[in-house]
């Protein structure tokens, strides 16, 4: 799901858990992949591995209309177990399930195993380039064109949620036009948080923890962790330090509850209202709307600091090793039809990756009471629109757990932002 999860905060496994987690099950053998489709009438089971709820559970009804004879079992794990698990499990030949979802901090590192994957254009995926933003539909293909890896199923255009009753009792406006008027730049975004905590309401800080936040600014540059020929920047990229170091002055301005993304103390703050803003892709609206139930009408939307940038998005691929790469492939092309697309963004929250929805009148007057009737679907219409594509390297999402470690050492008092920047340098350099 768009949802951003290349978690900044993911622990790193052990090689022996990667390969104690590669024992795992999954439908398929280890087999090549060059097994047939069921025989006419065969009763068949496809898996389809995910990282949370991408809203698919009706779709699956719908596919069956069309299959009859394919019974389709989710399975859900958390973000950085799911990638974890999902790489040992591609290296071993053994153990995936027959859909794998791969989020876009990710996807770079299994298009670089074009043999691991059947090709979906064996499948007529080809046609559907026309459909997609052309820069999600390269983040799927093998680096030489000739296969199609995955297809994308959402994009994470930004935008920033708030708590207007927070922004109230501090003192702060809460129309969402004027909110995004407080900050138009990340400096500004800091002078509001200061603003906030002279009056915060008790218990309640600025925002969740920088993690996030640092990510969303460096997606917001032209090159990020990664240039173009897939070497790693961190050390010499600008945009990076610029973002880092935004990042620690958000910490040592007292503005950050110092609490990880999608951990269970973060769902904690979102039910008892720790923070009053939250960096919010189109897919983070679901989140917080399950997170936080006792809060409809208290949240609203924003456009975020910096205006734009992306955060999250995933693609569905198919492991070669399954045992029935027809239904798993005919599977991800209906799950990332438009007409699909669009269901999932009114029913989640999702943002599709199709831009000829964007102007269709359901999709840019679709409305969210829970975010004081927010115009969802104008507001990530528009953030998709200006979405500058930035390249993602093959160890994205290893290079931002890395960062976001640094910025952990800093908020729990263990470095100096110097001391962890220089050790983010070292620890980013041993990544391959």
């Amino acid at each position: 799901m768009g949802r951003s999860h290349s978690r900044l905060l993911v622990p790193i496994m052990s090689a022996a858990m990667l390969m104690l987690a590669a024992c795992g099950g999954g439908s398929g053998g280890s087999g090549s992949g060059t097994q047939g489709s069921a025989a006419p009438g065969e009763k068949i089971k496809l898996t389809v591995g995910l990282f949370g709820d991408f809203g698919f559970k009706p779709l699956y009804e719908e596919f069956k209309k069309t299959h009859p004879n394919v019974e389709i079992e989710e399975r859900q794990a958390a973000f950085a177990d799911h990638h974890t698990n999902l790489a040992a499990r591609i290296a071993t030949g053994a153990g995936a399930a027959d859909v794998e979802a791969i989020e876009v901090g990710y996807i770079s590192s299994f298009t670089a195993q074009p043999d691991k994957f059947v090709n979906l254009k064996d499948y007529g995926a080809a046609d559907r380039q026309k459909d997609y933003l052309d820069w999600k539909w390269q983040q799927g293909l093998s680096k030489d064109g000739q296969t199609i890896v995955g297809l994308g199923t959402d994009v994470g255009g930004l935008a920033m949620c708030y708590r207007t009753d927070l922004f109230k009792e501090a003192g702060l406006p809460t129309d969402r036009e004027e909110v995004a008027k407080l900050w138009p730049t990340w400096e500004q975004y800091i002078e509001t948080g200061k603003k906030f905590t002279e009056k915060a309401p008790r218990g309640a800080k600025f925002f969740d923890g920088p993690g996030e936040i640092m990510r969303a600014i460096v997606g917001q540059a032209s090159v990020g962790v990664y240039d173009a020929q897939d070497n790693i920047v961190v050390g010499t990229n600008p945009e990076v330090k610029r973002a880092w170091d935004l990042s620690v002055q958000m910490i040592q301005d007292g503005l950050s509850a110092k609490i990880g993304a999608f951990t269970p103390e973060w769902n904690t703050g979102f039910a008892k209202g720790s923070f009053a803003t939250v960096i919010c892709p189109a897919w983070m609206t679901a989140y917080i709307q399950d997170q936080a139930k006792n809060a409809a009408g208290k949240w609203d939307i924003a456009a975020v600091p910096g205006g734009s940038g992306n955060s999250g998005g995933t693609h569905l691929t198919v492991p070669k090793q399954g045992k029935h790469p027809k239904e798993a492939a005919e599977l991800v092309m209906f799950l990332t039809t438009p007409e699909n697309q669009a269901k999932v963004f009114k029913a989640i929250g999702n943002f599709p990756s199709i831009p000829a929805l964007y102007d269709q009148p359901d999709i840019q007057n679709f409305k969210k009471d829970f975010f004081n009737n927010a115009p969802v679907g104008k507001i990530f219409s528009d953030a998709a629109r200006n979405l500058k594509p930035q390249h993602l390297g093959p160890k994205e999402g290893d290079v931002r757990t890395a960062i976001g470690n640094g910025l952990t050492r800093i908020e729990q008092g263990k470095q100096t932002p110097e001391q962890s920047w220089e050790q983010v340098l070292k620890d980013v350099a041993k990544i391959k």
